[in-house]
């Protein structure tokens, strides 16, 4: 059974930062990219950030760029998304992502595994 287990939001004022966690299992680990989608009220899911486990390929989306930073640990199945300088625009729902696709997360097509969301509020 593949499982997502994302943590780590919560609510920060403006400028702020905090870390996104999302730990994998059920699948195999280096053939996914692993990353993050959100969706604010009223909006489409958008891709945020995603990392190729095989070859450490990142993918930032624009409005995310030089204030987001993703990463992995391997061994412990685990991504991590560090988000500073954080805007009232960046609240939303964050959901941790599978896929064997990196162009899934500019596409927006949906991933093969999205896990449980959390929410991310930045207030102004």
């Amino acid at each position: 059974e593949v499982q997502l287990q994302a943590s780590g939001g919560g609510l920060v004022q403006a400028g702020g930062s905090l870390r996104l966690s999302c730990t994998a299992s059920g699948f195999i680990w280096r053939d996914y990219v692993i990353g993050w989608f959100r969706q604010a009220p009223g909006k489409e899911r958008e891709g945020v950030s995603s990392i190729s486990i095989y070859d450490g390929k990142v993918y930032y989306a624009d409005p995310v760029k030089g204030r987001f930073t993703i990463s992995s640990d391997n061994a412990k199945n685990t991504v991590y998304l560090q988000m500073n300088n954080l805007k009232p625009e960046d609240t939303a729902v964050y959901y941790c992502a599978a896929d064997l696709n990196q162009n899934t997360w500019y596409y927006r097509s949906y991933p093969d595994y999205l896990g449980q969301g959390t929410q991310v509020t930045v207030s102004s």
